[in-house]
């Protein structure tokens, strides 16, 4: 690592890492006090440029790991933000350490997503098969069958692909924001498997809970609509 990623990006006075949630900070408390404080401005700063800068942030979270790989939090920050940029060895790597330190099995569905963009589907089955997968909320159980009806899909498995996703919860009256992202992969596939009229529906039934517009479900649904010319 070059003293350039080990100081990380600039931080700001007016951030002292008294903005972090009570549970990071309680880890934090194991380090010395001008090291944990210095970690905790750079978790601050990765979370919030999380979204306008991600390189910024990966920065951050990079720099904090470098001095505190021992906190389940900092290598947590660290994979995700390396997995939200592209960096999927990475973000396996770290975030397989979070399971291992936390037990937690949350990262699931990341994790068999990394397996997937580094062009490993049977991987990201194991993954998606695991007991622990069990003790997901609905919304890692969602995310998870989302990832491994894309493994089956690169592996040619189309009928597969559909009947995992089938046995999500697609049904669900919920309108949380997982919901339109299941429906959107189940319609998807559908019309992969050469079910047009059901994709319609489906696709329809995406955008019915898509509040937010987080896919494009309305106009997938509109260029399958009987007469377009799309």
């Amino acid at each position: 690592m070059s003293q350039e990623d080990y100081d990380g990006p600039e931080l700001p006075d007016s951030v002292t890492g008294k903005e972090l949630g009570r549970d990071v900070a309680d880890q934090l408390r194991a380090l010395p006090e001008r090291l944990g404080i210095r970690v905790a401005r750079h978790l601050v700063m990765a979370g919030r440029l999380v979204d306008e800068d991600p390189e910024t942030a990966f920065g951050h979270a990079r720099a904090a790991r470098a001095r505190a790989a021992r906190v389940a939090a900092v290598r947590e920050a660290y994979g995700e933000l390396a997995y939200l940029t592209g960096r999927w060895s990475e973000a396996l790597r770290e975030l397989k350490t979070v399971r291992r330190m936390t037990g937690r099995p949350d990262h699931l569905p990341v994790l068999a997503d990394c397996e997937r963009a580094l062009g490993r589907p049977d991987r990201a089955l194991a993954l998606a098969r695991d007991q622990a997968a069990r003790r997901l909320d609905p919304a890692g159980r969602a995310e998870l069958a989302i990832v491994a009806a894309g493994a089956r899909r690169d592996r040619g498995e189309i009928a597969a692909a559909v009947v995992t996703l089938e046995s999500a919860d697609i049904r669900t009256r919920s309108r949380d924001g997982w919901v339109p992202r299941l429906r959107y992969a189940y319609a998807d596939s559908l019309q992969a498997a050469g079910r047009t009229a059901d994709a319609l529906e489906w696709f329809h039934r995406a955008a019915a809970v898509d509040g937010q517009g987080e896919t494009d479900a309305l106009e997938r649904a509109e260029l399958l609509q009987p007469g377009s010319t799309d």
